[in-house]
C-alpha cells in the first residue's frame, strides 16, 4: 500500500511516499518511476550498521527498529527504512508504529508548512522519540506498582485475589522485554541522526539542525533511563523470586512443626501399641483415657513452646 502527500497520483512530485507493506509490484512501479533501489524486507533486517545506514550517489538510505502495539500483550518489532533524496522523503515500513499514525495525522493538518523533505524526516524522528520515551514512562509506572505489590503489605490491587506470584513474574519478564527492544530502538535511531548530521548537517538551517542535536540528547538521556530500568527489572525479579522462596519457606515450616509436634503423640501411641505382657496401664481402667491426655499434653506442649519463640 503506497500513500503519498500531498494526495496526487504522481509520486515524482510528491514531497513523502510512505509505502506500507508494499508488493513486489508496487516496489517495481516506484522504483521504475524513482529511479531508486527499494530495499527489500529482507535487506532491511539486516543488522550490519554498513547495511543499514549508507549512500548511493545524493540519496540516502537509513533503517531503524520500530515498536508498535507496544500497550498490547505482544508487541512487535520490526525494521524501517527512511530513504531521503534531494528532493523527497520516502518510508518503507512492514508495522505501524503510534509514532507513524500520529505524524501522519500531523503533516495532512500541516502539509503547506513543509517544503524540504529533510523536515519531515526531523519531525518523524521527533515523534517517534517522543512515543519512545511515552512508552519507558508506562514501563517506570508498571515497575512502580509491582515494587508497591512486592514490598508494601498494606498495598493490595485488588483485594478479594491472593497475590500471584507466577503471572508478577510474567508481567515483570514482558514489561523487561518491552524494555530492552525500546533500548534497541533508541540506539538505532541515535545512530541513524548522528548518520545524518554527518551527512546533511551542513545542508540544514540552523533550527533544523539543533532540532536534531537535540533528539540527539534527548535519545542519550532516555537510553540512561532505559538502563535504569534495565537494572529495576531485574532487580524485581530477584525480589519476587525471593518472596516465592519465603512463602515456600513458610509452608515447609509449617510441615516441619507438625511433625515435630505430632512426633510425641505418635511416640506415644506406638509404645502402647506394644504387645507386651507386662504392661500395668493395659489392665488399668483408666489407661485408655491416660494415653489420650498423655497424646494431648505431648503435642500441646511443642506448640507452646513454639509460640512463647515465634517460630509460629
Amino acid at each position: 500500500m503506497i500513500f503519498i502527500y500531498p494526495e496526487q497520483n504522481n509520486p515524482e512530485t510528491a514531497l513523502w511516499i510512505d509505502l506500507l507493506s508494499p508488493t513486489k509490484q508496487e516496489e517495481n512501479e516506484l522504483e521504475k518511476s524513482l529511479g531508486l533501489k527499494i530495499p527489500t524486507r529482507e535487506e532491511m533486517s539486516e543488522i550490519e550498521l554498513s547495511s543499514r545506514l549508507y549512500k548511493e550517489d545524493d540519496t540516502l538510505f537509513m533503517t531503524a527498529t520500530m515498536l508498535a502495539q507496544s500497550d498490547s500483550n505482544e508487541p512487535k518489532y520490526d525494521a524501517v527504512t527512511f530513504i531521503l533524496t534531494e528532493k523527497q522523503l520516502i518510508t518503507i515500513r512492514y508495522i505501524e508504529p503510534q509514532a507513524f499514525r500520529l505524524f501522519i495525522s500531523h503533516v495532512r493538518k500541516k502539509l503547506q508548512t513543509y517544503t524540504q523533505p529533510a523536515s519531515l524526516l526531523i519531525e518523524c524522528l521527533d515523534a517517534t522519540v517522543d512515543r519512545l520515551a511515552d512508552i519507558l514512562e508506562i514501563i517506570g509506572h508498571r515497575l512502580d506498582t509491582y515494587s508497591k505489590v512486592i514490598f508494601d503489605p498494606s498495598y493490595e490491587v485488588d483485594p478479594t485475589k491472593k497475590l500471584d506470584y507466577q503471572q508478577l513474574l510474567q508481567q515483570t519478564g514482558a514489561n523487561g522485554d518491552l524494555n530492552s527492544k525500546t533500548r534497541e530502538s533508541l540506539v538505532s535511531f541515535n545512530r541513524l541522526i548522528t548518520y545524518l548530521i554527518q551527512n546533511i548537517g551542513n545542508k540544514l538551517d540552523s533550527d533544523a539542525h539543533q532540532h536534531l542535536t537535540t533528539l540527539s540528547k534527548d535519545i542519550s538521556s532516555l537510553s540512561d533511563h532505559a538502563n535504569f530500568l534495565s537494572s529495576k527489572i531485574n532487580f524485581l525479579l530477584d525480589a519476587t523470586l525471593g518472596m516465592v522462596s519465603i512463602e515456600q519457606n513458610k509452608i515447609i515450616k509449617i510441615f516441619s512443626v507438625a511433625a515435630v509436634i505430632f512426633l510425641p503423640p505418635t511416640l506415644i501411641a506406638s509404645i502402647y501399641g506394644m504387645n507386651f505382657h507386662f504392661m500395668p496401664e493395659l489392665s488399668w481402667k483408666g489407661g485408655y483415657f491416660f494415653a489420650i491426655f498423655l497424646m494431648l499434653l505431648s503435642a500441646w506442649l511443642p506448640y507452646k513452646y513454639f509460640k512463647r519463640r515465634k517460630w509460629l
